[in-house]
């Protein structure tokens, strides 16, 4: 059973789930995600301790009304999340932009990431990957037309015909975007983060010096398999593992990420300073 918080960050008041006991893992969810995405990816044996911050315009976090919104707000929420649990030290991960705010955790806060568990990373360094134009086209549409017409206009796009021939699992999460009762709003959330990036280097990525797992698979054009290989490249000692794709079989895309993840985190000696005495 998840214990539950807020957090109130400007005004915004920020949900945070906070399950298991163990060693601590800050694992955050993929742009659109909640804390379900994240319970879906993240297993859940004994022995781990995972805390997950639902992002703001998120789950049930709110909005607020700062603007723009960046990697570097979230990621800034989430050490104000890991300061309220009193964690000093912790493993950061996540999935897609989960992926990003975790190595913009690391390496904005060596002192406090003891490793990185890193899930169809969408950023490498840059900002507005062209992986990511999807996104920023179906955030375009929304705040141009409404989400009615967007999605019409949408589905004839070049872009659906693409994807549904190669990614459709990609495709059912821009759908996804526009379905959403709260389309709109959200819609420059969708349009801030695509545009944005990690805020990070190759050369900082190169001075990590902690346990790493890169995790990717095929069948992703938002979360393209080379790009995985090369931020596990590009990190000093870092394990790439692919997984299968969801696209083609989720029960084992899950099943694969979840061993994993469980076989990463019991393995490391690094992590055993993270559970509680």
């Amino acid at each position: 059973m998840a214990r539950l918080a807020t957090l109130l960050r400007d005004d915004a008041k920020l949900r945070i789930s906070d399950s298991g006991d163990g060693i601590a893992v800050i694992f955050q969810h993929g742009l659109g995600g909640g804390d379900a995405q994240v319970a879906q990816a993240f297993p859940s044996g004994p022995g781990l301790r995972r805390i997950t911050l639902e992002c703001r315009g998120h789950g049930a976090s709110g909005l607020g009304s700062r603007r723009p919104f960046s990697l570097e707000m979230f990621a800034d929420d989430v050490v104000a999340a890991a300061d309220q649990a009193g964690l000093d030290r912790f493993v950061a991960g996540g999935i897609s932009m989960g992926a990003a705010i975790a190595m913009r955790l690391a390496c904005r806060h060596p002192d406090r990431v003891a490793g990185l568990l890193l899930v169809r990373p969408a950023w490498i360094f840059d900002s507005a990957p062209v992986n990511l134009r999807p996104i920023a086209e179906v955030a375009r549409l929304i705040l141009d037309h409404g989400h009615d017409k967007a999605r019409a206009i949408f589905a004839q796009s070049e872009t659906t015909a693409r994807l549904q021939r190669e990614a459709p699992d990609n495709l059912a999460s821009l759908f996804g975007y526009l379905d959403r009762p709260d389309a709109a709003p959200f819609a420059q959330v969708l349009a801030d983060i695509a545009a944005d990036g990690p805020g990070v280097s190759a050369s900082d990525a190169a001075a990590l010096g902690i346990p790493t797992l890169v995790i990717g698979n095929a069948m992703d054009a938002v979360h393209p398999l080379p790009a995985a290989r090369s931020l596990a490249a590009a990190i000093p000692g870092a394990t790439f593992a692919e997984v299968a794709p969801k696209a083609l079989d989720s029960v084992r895309h899950f099943a694969e990420l979840q061993a994993d993840i469980t076989t990463f985190l019991h393995t490391s000696s690094n992590f055993r300073s993270l559970i509680p005495s």
